[in-house]
Protein backbone atom coordinates (compact mmCIF):
# COMPACT_ATOMS: atom_id res chain seq x y z
CA UNK A 1 0.00 0.00 0.00
CA UNK A 2 1.21 3.56 -0.71
CA UNK A 3 0.28 6.35 1.65
CA UNK A 4 1.12 9.69 1.08
CA UNK A 5 0.78 12.62 3.75
CA UNK A 6 -0.03 15.78 3.29
CA UNK A 7 1.73 18.56 5.52
CA UNK A 8 -0.03 21.62 4.05
CA UNK A 9 -0.52 25.32 6.16
CA UNK A 10 -4.15 26.00 7.45
CA UNK A 11 -6.05 29.09 6.19
CA UNK A 12 -7.85 30.18 9.88
CA UNK A 13 -11.89 29.11 9.92
CA UNK A 14 -11.79 28.66 6.05
CA UNK A 15 -13.19 25.21 4.97
CA UNK A 16 -13.96 26.11 1.68
CA UNK A 17 -10.39 27.67 0.89
CA UNK A 18 -9.03 24.79 2.49
CA UNK A 19 -10.74 22.19 0.45
CA UNK A 20 -9.49 23.79 -2.43
CA UNK A 21 -5.65 23.58 -1.69
CA UNK A 22 -6.09 20.56 -0.76
CA UNK A 23 -7.83 19.29 -3.51
CA UNK A 24 -5.17 20.53 -5.91
CA UNK A 25 -2.21 19.04 -3.37
CA UNK A 26 -3.63 15.61 -3.65
CA UNK A 27 -4.28 15.98 -7.40
CA UNK A 28 -0.28 16.99 -7.64
CA UNK A 29 0.51 13.27 -6.21
CA UNK A 30 -2.06 10.71 -8.12
CA UNK A 31 -1.62 6.95 -7.22
CA UNK A 32 -1.69 6.62 -3.75
CA UNK A 33 -4.07 4.52 -1.83
CA UNK A 34 -4.93 6.93 1.12
CA UNK A 35 -3.68 10.19 1.43
CA UNK A 36 -3.11 11.38 5.19
CA UNK A 37 -4.41 15.27 6.24
CA UNK A 38 -4.02 17.08 9.77
CA UNK A 39 -5.80 17.93 13.12
CA UNK A 40 -8.81 20.15 12.23
CA UNK A 41 -7.68 20.81 8.47
CA UNK A 42 -10.22 22.43 6.83
CA UNK A 43 -10.45 25.19 10.04
CA UNK A 44 -6.82 25.43 12.24
CA UNK A 45 -6.71 24.14 15.84
CA UNK A 46 -9.62 25.93 17.30
CA UNK A 47 -9.77 25.70 21.45
CA UNK A 48 -12.63 27.67 21.03
CA UNK A 49 -14.94 26.25 18.54
CA UNK A 50 -17.67 28.13 18.60
CA UNK A 51 -18.79 29.42 15.32
CA UNK A 52 -16.13 27.45 14.05
CA UNK A 53 -16.94 23.92 14.56
CA UNK A 54 -18.22 22.12 11.50
CA UNK A 55 -22.01 20.34 11.70
CA UNK A 56 -21.97 16.37 11.28
CA UNK A 57 -23.36 17.20 7.69
CA UNK A 58 -20.75 19.25 6.64
CA UNK A 59 -19.64 19.79 3.16
CA UNK A 60 -16.54 18.96 4.13
CA UNK A 61 -17.28 15.52 4.85
CA UNK A 62 -19.30 15.33 1.14
CA UNK A 63 -15.75 16.73 -0.55
CA UNK A 64 -13.74 13.83 1.62
CA UNK A 65 -16.33 11.18 -0.20
CA UNK A 66 -16.37 12.56 -3.77
CA UNK A 67 -12.31 12.86 -3.31
CA UNK A 68 -11.42 9.50 -1.85
CA UNK A 69 -14.38 8.13 -4.97
CA UNK A 70 -12.31 9.69 -7.77
CA UNK A 71 -8.92 8.95 -6.68
CA UNK A 72 -9.79 5.39 -5.65
CA UNK A 73 -8.21 5.92 -2.29
CA UNK A 74 -9.16 6.31 1.31
CA UNK A 75 -9.24 10.28 2.94
CA UNK A 76 -7.90 10.96 6.78
CA UNK A 77 -7.99 13.92 9.04
CA UNK A 78 -9.44 15.42 11.89
CA UNK A 79 -12.05 17.83 11.62
CA UNK A 80 -13.66 20.61 14.59
CA UNK A 81 -17.32 18.71 14.27
CA UNK A 82 -20.19 19.71 16.75
CA UNK A 83 -22.90 17.16 17.79
CA UNK A 84 -25.77 17.05 19.70
CA UNK A 85 -24.43 20.54 21.56
CA UNK A 86 -21.36 19.04 22.40
CA UNK A 87 -17.86 19.49 20.21
CA UNK A 88 -15.51 16.67 19.33
CA UNK A 89 -11.78 16.93 17.75
CA UNK A 90 -13.08 13.61 15.77
CA UNK A 91 -10.59 11.79 13.42
CA UNK A 92 -12.64 10.69 10.20
CA UNK A 93 -10.98 7.55 7.56
CA UNK A 94 -13.14 8.10 4.70
CA UNK A 95 -13.12 4.96 2.04
CA UNK A 96 -13.59 5.15 -1.85
CA UNK A 97 -16.55 3.33 -1.30
CA UNK A 98 -17.87 5.75 1.08
CA UNK A 99 -17.33 3.63 4.40
CA UNK A 100 -16.30 6.50 6.87
CA UNK A 101 -15.02 5.30 10.31
CA UNK A 102 -14.75 7.68 13.25
CA UNK A 103 -12.79 8.54 16.65
CA UNK A 104 -12.88 11.08 19.29
CA UNK A 105 -9.67 12.50 20.26
CA UNK A 106 -8.80 10.59 23.60
CA UNK A 107 -6.34 13.15 25.50
CA UNK A 108 -7.68 16.39 24.71
CA UNK A 109 -4.89 19.03 24.89
CA UNK A 110 -5.37 20.63 28.44
CA UNK A 111 -2.52 23.16 28.22
CA UNK A 112 -4.22 24.90 25.57
CA UNK A 113 -7.66 24.53 27.24
CA UNK A 114 -9.26 21.62 24.62
CA UNK A 115 -10.18 19.96 27.73
CA UNK A 116 -12.80 23.16 28.96
CA UNK A 117 -14.65 23.20 25.14
CA UNK A 118 -14.16 19.28 23.72
CA UNK A 119 -16.15 16.38 24.80
CA UNK A 120 -12.99 13.44 25.21
CA UNK A 121 -13.91 9.84 22.88
CA UNK A 122 -13.56 7.18 25.04
CA UNK A 123 -13.05 4.31 22.16
CA UNK A 124 -9.74 3.11 20.70
CA UNK A 125 -10.76 2.67 16.76
CA UNK A 126 -8.94 0.79 14.67
CA UNK A 127 -10.21 0.69 10.75
CA UNK A 128 -9.14 -2.12 8.16
CA UNK A 129 -8.41 -1.27 4.93
CA UNK A 130 -7.19 -2.85 2.04
CA UNK A 131 -5.89 -5.85 4.48
CA UNK A 132 -3.93 -3.18 6.79
CA UNK A 133 -5.60 -2.36 10.48
CA UNK A 134 -4.83 1.66 11.15
CA UNK A 135 -4.84 2.70 14.94
CA UNK A 136 -6.61 6.35 14.50
CA UNK A 137 -4.89 8.93 16.70
CA UNK A 138 -5.04 12.55 16.85
CA UNK A 139 -2.00 14.93 18.28
CA UNK A 140 -1.68 14.65 21.92
CA UNK A 141 -2.42 11.20 22.25
CA UNK A 142 0.66 10.68 20.76
CA UNK A 143 2.15 11.60 24.05
CA UNK A 144 0.31 8.46 25.67
CA UNK A 145 2.05 5.11 24.89
CA UNK A 146 -0.50 3.21 26.89
CA UNK A 147 -3.56 4.10 24.75
CA UNK A 148 -1.49 3.22 21.35
CA UNK A 149 -0.21 -0.12 23.07
CA UNK A 150 -0.19 -2.68 20.18
CA UNK A 151 -1.94 -5.54 21.30
CA UNK A 152 -1.62 -7.36 18.25
CA UNK A 153 -4.35 -5.81 16.95
CA UNK A 154 -2.94 -3.06 13.93
CA UNK A 155 -0.10 -2.49 11.44
CA UNK A 156 0.02 1.42 11.30
CA UNK A 157 -0.42 4.64 13.27
CA UNK A 158 -2.09 7.24 11.93
CA UNK A 159 -0.71 10.53 13.84
CA UNK A 160 -2.66 14.01 12.55
CA UNK A 161 -1.62 16.91 14.46
CA UNK A 162 -1.50 20.66 14.72
CA UNK A 163 1.95 20.50 17.12
CA UNK A 164 3.74 23.85 17.53
CA UNK A 165 7.21 24.34 16.41
CA UNK A 166 8.70 24.98 20.17
CA UNK A 167 8.08 21.29 20.67
CA UNK A 168 8.75 19.50 17.37
CA UNK A 169 11.71 17.55 19.07
CA UNK A 170 9.56 16.11 21.14
CA UNK A 171 6.70 15.30 18.46
CA UNK A 172 9.84 13.79 15.95
CA UNK A 173 11.25 10.94 19.34
CA UNK A 174 7.68 10.05 20.32
CA UNK A 175 6.89 9.15 16.38
CA UNK A 176 9.83 7.39 16.09
CA UNK A 177 9.11 5.44 19.37
CA UNK A 178 5.67 4.60 18.92
CA UNK A 179 6.99 2.58 16.07
CA UNK A 180 9.83 0.79 17.67
CA UNK A 181 7.56 -0.33 20.46
CA UNK A 182 4.76 -1.43 18.72
CA UNK A 183 6.86 -2.87 15.91
CA UNK A 184 4.40 -1.19 13.48
CA UNK A 185 4.37 1.86 10.52
CA UNK A 186 4.13 5.67 11.80
CA UNK A 187 2.85 8.05 9.66
CA UNK A 188 2.66 11.49 11.59
CA UNK A 189 1.34 14.63 9.78
CA UNK A 190 1.31 17.79 11.18
CA UNK A 191 0.88 21.51 9.61
CA UNK A 192 2.59 24.12 8.53
CA UNK A 193 2.16 28.10 8.71
CA UNK A 194 0.52 29.45 11.18
CA UNK A 195 -2.25 30.23 13.91
CA UNK A 196 -3.46 33.22 15.93
CA UNK A 197 -2.10 31.24 19.01
CA UNK A 198 1.08 29.22 17.51
CA UNK A 199 3.49 28.72 14.64
CA UNK A 200 4.32 25.25 13.15
CA UNK A 201 6.94 23.72 10.89
CA UNK A 202 6.07 20.63 10.16
CA UNK A 203 8.16 17.74 10.84
CA UNK A 204 6.10 14.92 8.88
CA UNK A 205 7.42 11.89 8.58
CA UNK A 206 6.50 8.23 7.36
CA UNK A 207 8.47 5.56 10.28
CA UNK A 208 8.85 1.89 9.77
CA UNK A 209 8.81 -0.88 12.61
CA UNK A 210 12.69 -0.56 13.20
CA UNK A 211 12.55 3.68 13.53
CA UNK A 212 14.19 4.56 10.35
CA UNK A 213 12.42 7.27 8.55
CA UNK A 214 10.98 5.48 5.10
CA UNK A 215 10.24 9.05 4.39
CA UNK A 216 9.78 12.84 5.32
CA UNK A 217 8.84 16.31 4.66
CA UNK A 218 11.47 19.04 5.20
CA UNK A 219 10.08 21.82 7.81
CA UNK A 220 8.47 24.89 7.49
CA UNK A 221 7.59 23.94 3.64
CA UNK A 222 3.85 22.65 2.24
CA UNK A 223 4.81 19.49 0.62
CA UNK A 224 4.03 15.69 0.32
CA UNK A 225 5.82 12.81 0.28
CA UNK A 226 5.00 8.53 0.40
CA UNK A 227 5.73 5.64 1.18
CA UNK A 228 4.92 1.91 0.73
CA UNK A 229 3.77 -0.06 3.36
CA UNK A 230 5.16 -3.58 2.91
CA UNK A 231 2.98 -6.14 5.45
CA UNK A 232 5.13 -9.12 4.34
CA UNK A 233 8.20 -7.73 5.60
CA UNK A 234 6.44 -6.53 8.90
CA UNK A 235 5.05 -9.85 9.61
CA UNK A 236 8.95 -11.36 9.17
CA UNK A 237 9.97 -9.06 11.13
CA UNK A 238 7.69 -9.67 13.98
CA UNK A 239 7.66 -13.34 14.01
CA UNK A 240 11.89 -12.93 13.80
CA UNK A 241 11.62 -10.46 16.92
CA UNK A 242 8.74 -11.28 18.56
CA UNK A 243 8.95 -8.07 21.26
CA UNK A 244 5.03 -8.02 21.74
CA UNK A 245 5.07 -11.73 23.07
CA UNK A 246 6.76 -9.67 26.22
CA UNK A 247 4.31 -7.46 26.82
CA UNK A 248 3.46 -6.43 30.29
CA UNK A 249 0.26 -7.80 31.63
CA UNK A 250 -2.15 -5.41 32.56
CA UNK A 251 -5.73 -3.66 32.15
CA UNK A 252 -6.88 -0.21 31.91
CA UNK A 253 -9.88 1.41 34.12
Amino acid sequence: MKINIIQHDIIWASPKENIQRLSRLIDEQPGADLYVLTEMFSTGFATQPEGIAEMEDTPTIDWMKQKAQQCHAAIAGSLAIQHEGNYYNRFYFVKPDGEVVTYNKRHLFTFGGEDKTFTKGEERVIVSYQGIRFLLQICYDLRFPVWSRNTGDYDVILYVANWPTPRVEAWKALLRARAIENQCYVAGVNRVGNDPSCEYCGGSAIIDPYGRTMAACEDNQECSVSAEIDMQQLEEFRLRFPVLNDEDQFELH
